[in-house]
């Protein structure tokens, strides 16, 4: 994703975004290199950093698709510098979460476990099917189905998808939810909501929530074939945070879904 950014900035995909940092791991083979060329791309005239304190201060909005320890632990400092603060990173915890809400107080804060409108309108399709199916006999199912090197599960979307349809039959999800069975797990309750993960290959992502009743299944399903649409919907969502109060945002704020 980081590729992907620097790639859709540097070719102007979106008016009024300058790239102003690049910051990777400590250990990233990239460190010291120009952020174009390090991707294929024109020499940006940024250099990659494992440091974000010096670029931090003075940039308007920060993208972050990192991973969830670092980046709430940058929480604090990024409250404290200013920069708005786009999300795209997942499998947070919730103590992980309230880390990010504090940060809202101060800074406008947009994260989304699914930066594409697609998959944004697909969670509200989910919710007022589940509104509309509540108390019907109907079971929901989240498969998801991505690349091998993804290293948390269910996906950010998946869970995205999941919370969609708990808030369309009223429940909590974190009471309903079940990760995936194995062995003799006993017969499948009418409360719970599954997750099922598929990791291989160089799968982009597919999300697909069933609704199976008796006699019938409904399938919602989005499928997305390239990453520039999550890059894209993050730069979006970063042009929009700059003029924003201080919060907690979605995508759905962003594209007025």
């Amino acid at each position: 994703m980081g590729r992907t950014l620097i790639r859709c900035v540097l070719e102007k995909r979106i008016a009024g975004l300058e790239l102003c940092g690049a910051v990777d791991l400590w250990d990233a083979e990239q460190l010291g290199m120009d952020a174009g060329v390090a991707n294929g791309l024109p020499a940006a005239g940024v250099e990659v950093t494992c440091d974000l304190a010096p670029l931090a201060p003075q940039a308007d909005v920060i993208i972050d698709f990192s991973y969830h320890v670092g980046s709430a632990g940058n929480a604090e400092r990024i409250a404290e510098w200013g920069p708005a603060w786009v999300i795209g990173t997942t499998g947070y915890t919730e103590e992980e979460l309230v880390m990010i809400e504090a940060a809202s107080a101060t800074v406008p804060v947009v994260r989304s476990g699914n930066m594409s409108l697609g998959v944004n309108l697909l969670c509200t399709l989910v919710e007022e099917g589940a509104r509309a199916l509540k108390g019907r006999g109907y079971d929901v199912e989240v498969l998801e189905r991505h690349h091998r090197r993804k290293v948390d599960a269910p996906s950010g979307t998946a869970l995205m998808l999941g919370e969609a349809a708990a808030r369309g039959y009223e429940v909590s999800l974190p009471e309903v939810q079940v990760n995936g069975r194995q062995g003799q797990p006993g017969a499948r309750s009418a409360e719970e909501i599954g997750f099922h993960a598929i990791r291989g290959g160089d799968i982009v992502g597919d999300h697909t929530v069933l609704m199976a009743g008796e006699g019938e299944l409904l399938e919602l399903s989005h499928r997305a074939t390239d990453r520039d649409v999550f890059a894209m919907g993050a730069l979006q969502a970063a042009l929009w945070a700059c003029d924003r109060p201080a919060g907690l945002y979605g995508m759905r704020d962003v594209l007025g879904v």
